[in-house]
């Protein structure tokens, strides 16, 4: 017998365009219209979307002559039916230019994408779409030019802090940025903070930390007032790190979690701040984690794997509250998780 075909995961929509990198815009860039209450007709105009019901995605086919071509794109999410627009809502492409890595200020000013092609950074504004009656958020590229990481090689890990006050810059050549935004004032500067390559960045709610992993380990946690490495958190047994985010247990109470793979399967290792130690590791699943991330809460974990699953886990007890099978098709991914509100 053949072997059955592989159904596409529920709610999937594919928009000609293999991603990289997808975030959810700030819920304040775009407000849902007032409809005046005057107006006898307001019941058959339809509203505005909401910011938070977009998603911005990021990728493309590369320089070559694939036909595949590079765009930033925003799509609509609705949430009571839990599925995307059939087609994007607004596309903005980019040329030749590959946008690899990006990350979207925290209260609007726009988002930078990491090239691959070529290896520089590229600013986006956050635009009215007029062409739309009712999808009104666009993009447009900006003039802004980052003399500050022209010819510095390709970026692979970009973040910004809660507040949108530091840009941090992880690159393919190990190296770590962390810079003042909006003026590009150097924070923070290690052309060797990594001897393999930038993978992760994260900064602590507070502001007071940022945290880069190498690829595969070790993690490092750095103090951004002095400019110095307050611990590094090394691999054992042939571990694999995959991703790293700070949570803030109580008032007084840091902790550092981070997805580890060996050839058994992905756990979570949780590390205290205090002295640098593992607390413990819990194994998650038989298969590699291969994207890791945290609620806004602080409340769930999100783990990726190279089969396309995606396990939610609850960061008090590491008990998995949901598995979702082949919610992608293909090898790794990359994710964000928007919503946890518990």
């Amino acid at each position: 017998m053949g072997k059955k075909p592989i159904l596409d995961p529920p709610h999937l929509k594919k928009y000609g365009v293999p991603f990289y990198s997808v975030a959810w815009p700030p819920q304040h860039i775009l407000k849902p219209r007032k409809t005046d209450s005057t107006d006898t007709d307001h019941d058959s105009e339809p509203e505005t979307p909401a910011a938070g019901n977009y998603i911005v995605l990021a990728g493309g086919g590369g320089e070559g002559s694939s036909g595949i071509p590079n765009a930033v794109l925003l799509a609509h999410f609705d949430f009571a039916s839990n599925s995307l627009s059939d087609q994007p809502v607004y596309k903005l492409e980019t040329d030749s230019q590959l946008p690899y890595r990006m990350a979207l200020h925290p209260k609007g000013d726009g988002l930078i994408c990491a090239m691959e092609m070529p290896k520089c950074c590229r600013w986006f504004d956050w635009d009215q779409n007029k062409n739309s009656e009712i999808h009104k958020l666009g993009l447009k590229l900006s003039e802004k030019v980052f003399t500050e990481l022209e010819d510095v090689g390709q970026q692979l890990a970009l973040a910004f802090n809660n507040d949108g006050t530091a840009l941090a810059t992880g690159g393919e050549d190990g190296s770590l940025r962390v810079f003042k935004w909006p003026s590009m004032k150097v924070i923070l500067e290690h052309s060797t903070a990594h001897s393999s390559s930038v993978k992760d960045l994260h900064f602590s709610s507070n502001g007071k930390w940022i945290v880069s992993l190498g690829s595969g380990g070790p993690c490092r946690v750095w103090d951004l007032s002095s400019g110095i490495a307050l611990g590094s958190l090394s691999t054992k047994n042939r571990e694999l790190f995959s991703g790293c985010r700070f949570s803030q247990i109580n008032e007084s109470t840091w902790v550092l979690y981070i997805a580890a793979n060996t050839e058994k399967g992905g756990s979570i290792l949780t590390w205290s701040l205090d002295n640098y130690e593992r607390k413990s590791s819990k194994f998650i699943i038989r298969d590699a984690i291969c994207a890791f991330n945290i609620s806004a809460d602080g409340k769930f974990l999100a783990c990726g794997t190279p089969s396309g699953d995606i396990v939610i886990v609850s960061s008090t007890n590491m008990q998995i509250q949901t598995t979702i099978k082949k919610a992608h098709l293909g090898m790794g991914f990359g994710f964000c998780i928007h919503g946890f509100k518990c």
